[in-house]
């Protein structure tokens, strides 16, 4: 018997991680260093928005903000979870082409701090892009779905 913990997907050669999503009027691709300026213009412009979002404990994002290299120290952080197939986080991107469009949300997926076997979902918008936050919800809750490994019943994300 191991007593190692299961890895949180199947290992590469099973299950390949998705790097990109397209909704309507906006897409997903991992979040990574190259977001923190629009990632953090689009949080802390938003911050009591994203906080009353479906899925938020009021706690993040911090009332008081972030300068600019803590924000680039926590998606280093989120980039590294994701090569490590920890956690999944994804900037949402206004735009449905590479290369176009402005950070407007984003998206994380990863196992539950309470019950690891359990996936936590969630997932904000800005407050100027109110209106995506059902579409994003319903792309990625079909994506769930059809691309991942999680069985219906283990995924929480709070319906909008």
């Amino acid at each position: 018997m191991t007593t190692e913990p299961q890895s949180f997907v199947p290992p590469a050669e099973v299950f390949e991680v998705p790097v990109r999503l397209v909704g309507e009027g906006f897409r997903l691709e991992p979040l990574g260093p190259e977001h923190n300026e629009g990632d953090l213009a689009a949080w802390s412009g938003s911050i009591d928005h994203v906080r009353a979002t479906p899925g938020f404990l009021g706690d993040w994002p911090p009332e008081e903000g972030m300068s600019a290299e803590a924000n680039l120290a926590d998606l280093v952080r989120h980039a590294r979870d994701f090569a490590e197939r920890r956690g999944f986080t994804y900037s949402v991107l206004d735009g449905e082409r590479d290369g176009e469009g402005e950070v407007i949300g984003c998206l994380y997926i990863y196992p539950g701090k309470v019950d690891p076997e359990r996936v936590h979902v969630t997932s904000w918008v800005r407050g100027d892009r109110a209106a995506y936050d059902k579409a994003v919800y319903g792309t990625v809750t079909r994506w769930l779905a059809e691309a991942w490994p999680f069985p219906a019943d283990r995924i929480d994300y709070a319906p909008r």
